[in-house]
């Protein structure tokens, strides 16, 4: 793990007891934005940065779903409602930019408020391609706010600047089926899938 993944897992094993409180009021934000990207979910599904677990209970019934999360202590959360929502999901640290699995082993992958805090977001991008099966389904949202003037500034001078979900998808090689934006344009959701 480099110095910035691991300055990223620090920051959030600091934040998981501060989390909870601030998704209540993202949630009043997106509205139903979590239950319609996560009810699009099928079959094998891995979401990637799975956090405190806030999309748990939004995954249709007969879903297999792993969740990663670079961070221990969000992953505590993320069991203990697991449990509380008597889900069977597999739920394991990992790096979104070198992700443990083998190539094409998942139908779905979900990706939600995080791809803005993974160091390189085409490293990531580029793994969630490759252990998505062919014609498998790719869930994006996140925010955008980085990509505006003035914060696009100070991105542009990054090793790894953050970029717009969909563009980096596409370069990626995923093909974009659909994308919009809610919470006042702040963020974006993408619906992609790979090729064949």
């Amino acid at each position: 793990m480099d110095e910035r993944t691991e300055r990223v897992r620090g920051d959030w094993n600091r934040m998981s007891k501060r989390y909870e409180q601030g998704a209540r009021t993202q949630d009043l934000v997106l509205g139903r934005t979590r239950a319609r990207l996560c009810g699009r979910a099928r079959g094998r599904v891995l979401e990637v940065a799975v956090g405190t677990g806030q999309n748990l209970a939004h995954y249709p019934d007969g879903v297999e779903v792993t969740g990663v999360d670079l961070s221990p202590a969000m992953l505590a959360h993320a069991r203990a409602r697991a449990a509380a929502l008597g889900l069977d999901a597999v739920l394991r640290e990992g790096d979104a930019q070198d992700l443990a699995f083998a190539d094409g082993a998942f139908d779905t992958v979900v990706c939600a408020l995080a791809l803005c805090t993974i160091p390189d977001q085409r490293r990531a991008l580029d793994e969630m391609y490759r252990v998505l099966r062919p014609g498998g389904i790719l869930l994006l949202v996140d925010h955008v706010e980085y990509t505006r003037w003035p914060l696009r500034l100070r991105e542009e001078r990054k090793e790894h600047p953050r970029r717009l979900p969909r563009a980096v998808a596409a370069e990626a090689g995923f093909t974009v089926d659909g994308h919009d934006r809610t919470a006042l344009g702040l963020v974006e959701r993408v619906t992609a899938h790979r090729g064949t």
